[in-house]
């Protein structure tokens, strides 16, 4: 069957064991999309165009600020009340794209192109494991930025106090 004619099958499941069985038994029938979401079905069919903060691309090239907290990417350097963080560079790296404009909800997928450069193969294990440590370092910082998970999409970065959305 040729691509051009063929059906484009759309398999939208959190479970990538679903997914992948769908794509086992599709072997051969036609291009096939699988997507852990509605979100990342949207950003699949309708990409936002490239801003250069954004899939993968480089950091800021200047210093952000989200309150009191100052990532500083080009310098390697992350304060908090004028006092440096003791991060890893994952830590940094995760942190520069949670607190880059516009501060929004970052989805798993695109986290994890933005911090490791790859492509993301439904286990999380890494992503979450990193943010772990994050949250473990942040929770020291008095009224400090809070990682908040969005069940089942991704993670956002909050001020202390302001537990919206998670």
């Amino acid at each position: 069957m040729s691509e051009a004619k063929g059906p484009i099958v759309v398999c939208v499941s959190p479970d990538m064991a679903v997914r992948e069985r769908v794509l086992r038994r599709l072997d051969g029938v036609g291009p096939v999309l699988s997507c852990a979401d509605l979100a990342e079905l949207r950003v699949m069919l309708f990409p936002e165009p490239p801003s250069g903060q954004d899939r993968g691309a480089g950091p800021p090239e200047t210093p952000v600020s989200y309150g009191e907290l100052v990532v500083d990417p080009p310098g390697h350097l992350v304060t908090w009340r004028g006092r440096p963080l003791a991060l890893t560079r994952t830590e940094r790296r995760l942190l520069t794209r949670l607190v880059t404009p516009p501060v929004r909800l970052w989805s798993y997928e695109r986290l994890f192109a933005a911090v490791w450069g790859g492509a993301y193969l439904g286990d999380t294990a890494i992503l979450h494991s990193a943010i772990k440590r994050l949250r473990r370092k942040l929770r020291l910082l008095s009224g400090g930025p809070r990682v908040l998970t969005v069940r089942g999409v991704g993670y956002r970065l909050v001020l202390g106090s302001d537990d919206s959305g998670g």
